[in-house]
């Protein structure tokens, strides 16, 4: 064997080349690191003077997926001439890949260096060695490929039995018995953590709200730490990374889950290189086992949490529903046009809001399909909405005040809750304290030093969990009764300018999965389709503006009123009538008389003139001419006895006055006015009398308001 060492290879240099396949075997498996090292030895003894060790790949696999800085050097070293000998403990330290080992063993026959291990010495320009180490090359190879086959099968096997036991994320913890159990943590406060931010998301629906909301209120998250090869927990702030891995566990669901990573290879500057970490779909991942072990939410929760991250990734579903982030436009991220299937976007004008396809003409240069503003598209469907909630309006009114009282607590448990940690931590600063010798000074020293720290930390939660307790205990606590009237007048309440845009695109996000939008350019008219969660789809057409119209046009209603009543009542009793059907200008004021007198004056409309003709009288003319009250007179009006018409609903009664004198109004008018003296109490015959009481107020009602 040694006939094989020539002089000429002992005045060259010999490399011992070190290495493990991972951190672990560089951790555990000593001994074999030990044989390794012990090489050097072997080479002195061989008869070589100057002997190196390379040892940079401790922990680096030789599949050839991963860079050996240790190996390049190597090789470069080869290449140089300089080396006579490279002492290994076996093939597969050197290559467990056919490219680096073949590679390997052409350069050493190149320049005349040899290969040895415990077992014997390898001249590659012989043919017989060449063929031996080719053959412990592929075996190398081979049983790589047999290991890593029979551990991945072994693995999958045992995983799809949801027994296979991996890091577990913080909030949860392999349990002492059946094998494979996965508990929740014993710790209270780690629980009410974990439960906190997934309650949060729940109501505020967005991971970043969650994180301000957890920094705004000081709150601190668990975090799983590594020290002396175990894990435990610690307390830091919030992070978004750490929010959205709460909420995209499928563990936290009660769900096993396995295999949702894996690695790719690719070529870069001519070697594979292997990454590991990339997100499969939930399709392709190994093993999902529901209602594994105890969750903190239900899987049906899980997933809607995640089609709520989906739509708060704008840029990466440019095709699906998308939630909206409170603008003033309600159904942004809810249209599809019908036309090409994209999604509408909303254009933010100086003074209007459109709702335009143009994803195909941006991408593609293709025209815009359709385009239409927002008011009266968003004030239609808000209509339909609130036609499907509102007999659940009180029951939703009702469930919203019993939750109110319950989030004002949330963040004073939590901290509550670390407050009694740090208590606990101070009781056991002050237990080490107390058990070290008064005389060793130095750790005294220090044991003290932590317990003084432990102490200002209880003192500074005490401070911040006392104005929080009060807080909590003092909150208003809220009116049923005036919730329950906003929920029966919930239209009002829906259009107050006080309205929190978010929560009414998120009540329409709970209501409709989508709506397909249209223009009948024909009709002029957008046709909406819209697609209601759970399987049901209702038509909604909507008028568009004509050209010189805008949002702030008077409705058609008012202004047909005007035109009815103009020239023959004053511009106030136009107004009073207008606002007693409740119809509201452009602007969404009330009418008064110079409003009147504008849009009369914009319509061309005559003016009322003094004198109206004799043969036209209203109620309190009549009331005079009869000797009764107008209550009377409304009343044979309702009966049919006497004829009179109002122009609109809630305009003034007209009646003619050929009617008043007709024997039947009167004899019906005396019979009424005597049944009402007989029937007449004292209290009742006082009430002229009454301060404030004229002859415009009768019955409590206002005759100015009804009868002129």
């Amino acid at each position: 064997m040694t006939n094989k060492l020539t002089p000429e290879h002992l005045q060259r240099r010999a490399i011992i080349y070190v290495r493990q396949s991972t951190f672990i075997q560089v951790v555990q498996n000593r001994e074999s690191q030990l044989r390794q090292y012990n090489l050097a030895g072997y080479a002195r003894e061989l008869g070589f003077v100057e002997v190196e060790t390379i040892d940079e790949d401790l922990g680096r696999s030789a599949s050839g997926l991963v860079d050996r800085p240790g190996f390049q050097r190597l090789v470069t070293e080869i290449c140089e001439g300089q080396i006579g000998a490279v002492f290994c403990l076996e093939a597969s330290r050197l290559a467990r890949n056919g490219r680096d080992w073949h590679h390997l063993i052409e350069l050493c026959g190149l320049v005349g260096a040899v290969l040895i291990d415990p077992e014997g010495i390898y001249d590659p320009r012989v043919i017989n060695d060449r063929l031996v180490l080719g053959l412990r090359g592929t075996m190398s190879e081979f049983e790589l490929g047999i290991l890593r086959q029979r551990s991945v099968e072994a693995i999958r096997q045992k995983a799809k039995r949801g027994e296979l036991r991996f890091c577990l994320p913080v909030g949860l913890c392999w349990g002492t018995g059946t094998a494979g159990s996965i508990e929740l943590d014993p710790d209270v406060r780690v629980q009410n953590a974990i439960h906190l931010v997934l309650r949060k998301f729940q109501q505020l629906a967005s991971a970043r709200q969650v994180l301000l909301w957890c920094r705004e209120q000081q709150i601190t998250l668990p975090a799983l730490g590594y020290s002396e090869g175990a894990t435990q927990v610690y307390w830091k702030a919030p992070r978004y990374s750490s929010i959205l891995a709460i909420l995209a566990n499928p563990l936290y669901a009660g769900a096993y889950a396995f295999g949702k990573t894996e690695a790719r290879t690719k070529v870069v500057a001519g070697r594979p290189q292997k990454t590991s970490g990339h997100q499969k779909p939930r399709e392709q991942w190994t093993v999902l086992i529901r209602g594994h072990h105890p969750g903190y939410i239900s899987w049906e929760q899980f997933e809607q949490n995640q089609k709520v991250l989906s739509e708060n990734a704008h840029m990466k579903s440019p095709m699906g529903r998308q939630r909206g982030r409170g603008g003033r436009s309600l159904l942004v991220g809810l249209l599809r046009c019908r036309r090409c299937g994209r999604m509408l976007q909303v254009h933010y004008g100086r003074r209007s809001i459109r709702y335009r396809c143009i994803n195909g003409n941006i991408k593609q240069g293709l025209p815009i399909c359709i385009s239409f503003g927002q008011v009266r598209v968003d004030q239609a469907v808000s209509m339909e909405v609130l036609k499907a909630i509102q007999p659940l309006a009180i029951d939703a009114a009702m469930e919203a005040a019993d939750q109110v009282q319950r989030r004002q607590n949330e963040a004073t448990r939590a901290l509550q809750l670390e407050l009694k940690q740090a208590c606990y931590e101070t009781r056991l600063a002050a237990r080490r304290y107390e058990a070290i010798d008064p005389e060793n000074r130095l750790v005294a020293a220090e044991l003290e030093s932590r317990w003084n720290t432990a102490l200002l930390r209880v003192r500074e939660l005490e401070n911040r969990v006392s104005p929080a307790e009060q807080k909590s205990a003092s909150a208003l606590v809220v009116n049923r009764a005036d919730l329950l009237a906003l929920a029966e007048d919930l239209p009002s309440v829906w259009e107050s300018p006080s309205s929190d845009p978010s929560l009414k695109q998120k009540i329409l996000r709970i209501l409709i999965e989508e709506i397909v939008a249209d223009v009948d350019e024909g009709a002029q008219e957008v046709v909406l389709v819209i697609h209601w969660i759970g399987g049901r789809h209702s038509e909604l057409r909507v008028a568009k503006m004509k050209a010189g119209e805008h949002s702030r046009c008077t409705k058609a209603e008012a202004v047909d009123i005007v035109r009815q009543m103009s020239g023959r009542y004053p511009d106030e009793q136009i107004a009073r009538t207008l606002n007693r059907l409740r119809l509201k200008t452009g602007a969404g004021n009330s009418w008064s008389e110079a409003r009147v007198r504008s849009l009369r004056e914009h319509v061309k409309l005559p003016a009322y003139k003094a004198g109206q003709p004799e043969d036209r009288l209203n109620m309190l003319q009549v009331a005079q001419r009869l000797g009764v009250s107008t209550t009377l007179v409304r009343r044979l009006i309702g009966d049919k006895i006497l004829p009179a018409i109002q122009i609109v609903p809630g305009a003034p009664w007209e009646i003619d006055s050929r009617a008043v004198v007709s024997p039947v109004v009167i004899q019906a008018a005396a019979a009424a006015k005597n049944r009402d003296s007989r029937q007449q109490s004292p209290i009742s015959e006082q009430t002229p009398m009454l301060p404030g009481l004229n002859a415009e107020s009768v019955d409590g009602e206002d005759l100015r308001d009804f009868d002129c």
